[in-house]
């Protein structure tokens, strides 16, 4: 799959065979968000995988938006370390684009995966912050279900020329 199918073919998956994410998929996944550009090449973040399923389905209890992950195989927490990020706006900034490469290439391996965002929201950043230990200096950003996909969906055409200034507003 090229680039630009794998960016316009991704969608959000929420469904998930019980399947499980190989090690080797996970680590495809690893690699692509820790390819993603940083600002002055901090890369800051840090990645938690979840496969434990006591884990996975305590989840929905703080975040209303994650029932999915009941059935998903794997997750992964992406975080930013605020003690090697010079400025927590680029931090944030940093990991979404890790969590953009991550879905990309999860799309592109030919597995399911949704964005399910945990900063700026205070309960799930304190509920994943208490279910997984995490340091007080690791911001939680996003969380990624992942899962060999129990639903297709087509590619949308998300591009609106209305959107477009060309030189000034």
């Amino acid at each position: 799959m090229d680039a630009l199918e794998a960016i316009s073919g991704r969608r959000s998956i929420r469904k998930y065979t019980a399947d499980p994410v190989s090690e080797e998929a996970v680590e495809t996944l690893l690699r692509a968000a820790m390819s993603a550009p940083s600002a002055n090449d901090e890369q800051p973040w840090h990645f938690v995988v979840i496969r434990d399923r006591a884990l996975l389905n305590q989840i929905p209890a703080f975040h209303q938006y994650a029932k999915m992950l009941t059935e998903a195989a794997t997750a992964i927490l992406i975080c930013g370390d605020q003690k090697s990020a010079g400025h927590l706006g680029y931090l944030i900034q940093d990991c979404s684009a890790a969590t953009e490469n991550l879905l990309i290439a999860a799309h592109a391996a030919g597995l399911g995966a949704v964005w399910l965002g945990i900063y700026p929201r205070e309960p799930r950043i304190q509920g994943i912050r208490d279910l997984l230990g995490l340091p007080p200096h690791i911001m939680p950003v996003a969380l990624v279900a992942i899962g060999h996909p129990g639903e297709r969906k087509p590619p949308s055409n998300r591009f609106k020329k209305d959107r477009v200034h060309l030189d000034h507003w």
